[in-house]
């Protein structure tokens, strides 16, 4: 994998050196001391990986991940001191096309084991993402029948979401009210260390309640639950939520398809389906599953996403009926949806 690293810290820059050189297939190809410098380099020599700081001199890593998306597209992983204390600019880096995020490794008695191993563990998931398409999810057909009355259930909102997901979630529900009279259930690609740092942030932007999405959780008017772990959403048979961590293999996780089929076995009223942008073709299967058993289908156009990978793949599969940007996303969502009065 051709990786390049951006870092004004030699220490850091040095960190990341050895431990890509764990790793034979691993070259770096470049590395920029700001963000100016990389994307200029990344216009000259497109790497697979760019491991992007995100406080540097001259332009930070969220312009740089900015005008890199736009310009030279490429995987970008966001490597910072703290995740934590830096949660804001990974969203809005992550909001812009970054896939991911972890923190930085230290050389040293002061390093962890652990961090080197997550570095490299993220890397190789991206590079799944790169190489291949996950084996497609098997579910039984949708009942034709089952004991929990539909009447029972309000309508649902299934939003999907991978790379630039969080400027589009802030963009629609930052759109909604608080008396939108229907449940949401978001599975964004995102690691389980700092979802809650993104359920925090959600929360700060629009007037629904956003909350972790817990094992027994069933979906209300009004709330907007977030998938929250390493494992896959799913809905079971009494309309609750779980967690569950086959299939194992699949690169995306939590995955969009996981969630989406399931819904399409257990939910047995009509709803909505958002396929937002991303890399990869997560969401494209289970769009089309639901569009076939009534649900009214939408994918992110091309113009607005970061990364047009799942929502063309939804429409290469015809598993839209509509495709929209987040903003008129929005306005369909109101207009299919009743109010809480």
């Amino acid at each position: 994998m051709k990786i390049a690293i951006v870092n004004d810290m030699f220490i850091a820059i040095e960190a990341l050196r050895r431990v890509l050189m764990t790793i034979a297939e691993h070259e770096i190809v470049w590395i920029a001391k700001d963000g100016a410098e990389a994307v200029a380099k990344c216009a000259k020599n497109t790497p697979d990986l760019i491991l992007m700081d995100l406080i540097m001199p001259v332009m930070d890593g969220v312009e740089a991940t900015r005008q890199i998306m736009k310009r030279s597209p490429c995987a970008i992983l966001i490597v910072t001191a703290s995740i934590e204390q830096n949660s804001a600019k990974v969203f809005e880096a992550m909001g812009y096309g970054a896939l991911d995020a972890v923190n930085t490794p230290v050389l040293g008695n002061q390093g962890t084991p652990g961090a080197a191993l997550a570095l490299l563990g993220k890397i190789a998931s991206i590079a799944k993402l790169n190489g291949k398409s996950p084996p497609p999810l098997s579910f039984p057909s949708p009942p034709s029948s089952v004991s929990f009355s539909s009447s029972t259930l309000p309508s649902l909102i299934a939003i999907g979401s991978s790379t630039g997901g969080p400027k589009a979630l802030s963009a629609i529900l930052s759109r909604l009210p608080a008396n939108l009279g229907a449940a949401i259930v978001i599975v964004q690609h995102v690691d389980a260390q700092f979802a809650e740092g993104m359920v925090d942030w959600l929360n700060q932007l629009t007037p629904l309640t956003v909350k972790k999405a817990s094992v027994g959780d069933r979906p209300q008017k009004g709330i907007v639950l977030v998938a929250c772990t390493n494992d896959h959403l799913c809905l079971q048979v009494n309309q609750t939520l779980n967690y569950v961590r086959e299939p194992i293999e699949y690169p995306y996780r939590p995955s969009i398809d996981v969630f989406f089929k399931s819904v399409a076995h257990y939910w047995t009223s009509r709803g909505i389906a958002v396929l937002l942008t991303g890399m990869g073709r997560d969401g494209a299967e289970g769009l089309r599953l639901l569009r076939s058993v009534g649900w009214h289908t939408i994918a992110q156009d091309k113009v607005s996403c970061a990364v047009y990978g799942m929502p063309k793949a939804a429409a290469e599969l015809n598993a839209a009926v509509e495709v929209l940007n987040p903003d008129a996303i929005a306005t369909t969502l109101l207009q299919r949806t009743r109010l809480n009065r």
